[in-house]
């Protein structure tokens, strides 16, 4: 396709995608940055349609979170995946979206790895998350699907959903893009005042901190994240290192996530360890 084609609705979508050989999916909620957009670079040549959705979800909000106050920058996340070679926007409003309502909507039960983590912070926020990405994936029907790293329990469940449900999708994560101060990039960092700005890095930094420790074990990787937090007055909502696949760390290949608010914002971020014995 030569230009970018906005669609708003389950018709013009159909259309769009009509006679595509392999199409590709990136989910967003708008507000895009430089980690979007390198989400939409890695996709775009691994199918001859590339589609990015943008559309803030409004079930994986909970009551007194910032649905209302979420960035919503629509003109500029369009120049960005023009920039990136997106061939199709999907901005389709909520009743597009939620044609049964949101209170009469079928949803996806994330299971016992929803309910941990993001989950025990959050407790209906996966059932959202998953519900809204099976709609995008029955709607364009992609081929693969883009997601990023930094929301990693996020990655994790919808791989799993995938598999389970059997829908047909290659999942594939992007590590988290970051400032030069390491800064996963979000777009809930508008948010953070320089203060909150400078001490958001304590998030990076401890693990940084815990990833360093991995060889000496898994005490010694949460006692060196926490010691940075610490350090900065910063608590956790939790500093956990698990399996890839957010089950128990053995030796080897493990993941340490970490949530915590910094001022208004609540920042996520995780990295990959080697962790010893």
């Amino acid at each position: 396709m030569s230009t970018i084609q906005v669609v708003r609705t389950r018709d013009e979508l159909f259309a769009a995608l009509k006679g595509a050989d392999r199409t590709v999916l990136v989910p967003t909620m708008g507000a895009l940055h430089d980690g979007h957009e390198s989400l939409l670079r890695h996709a775009r040549p691994l199918g001859d349609r590339l589609v990015a959705s943008v559309f803030v979800n409004p079930t994986q909000f909970a009551p007194g979170e910032d649905l209302d106050a979420y960035p919503r920058t629509f003109d500029a996340d369009l120049a960005r995946c023009e920039a990136a070679g997106v061939d199709v926007v999907f901005a389709p409003d909520v009743a597009t979206m939620y044609p049964l309502g949101l209170d009469g909507t079928v949803t996806v039960d994330p299971g016992p790895l929803g309910a941990v983590l993001e989950g025990a912070q959050r407790p209906t926020h996966f059932r959202g998350v998953l519900t809204v990405v099976a709609k995008l994936f029955g709607l364009v029907r992609p081929d693969v699907a883009v997601f990023g790293e930094k929301d990693y329990q996020q990655l994790v469940l919808i791989r799993q959903m995938a598999a389970e449900l059997a829908l047909g999708v290659d999942v594939v994560g992007c590590p988290a893009v970051r400032e030069d101060d390491g800064l996963a990039m979000s777009s809930r960092n508008v948010y953070l005042g320089p203060d909150e700005r400078r001490r958001a890095t304590v998030l990076s930094r401890a693990l940084r901190a815990g990833a360093d420790a991995g060889p000496d074990g898994p005490d010694a990787v949460l006692a060196a994240a926490h010691a940075v937090f610490a350090a900065e007055g910063v608590e956790p909502d939790y500093v956990a290192l698990t399996s890839p696949e957010l089950g128990e760390p053995v030796p080897g290949e493990a993941r340490l996530l970490t949530a915590a608010r910094v001022g208004t914002p609540r920042l996520l971020d995780n990295v990959p360890v080697t962790l010893g014995a």
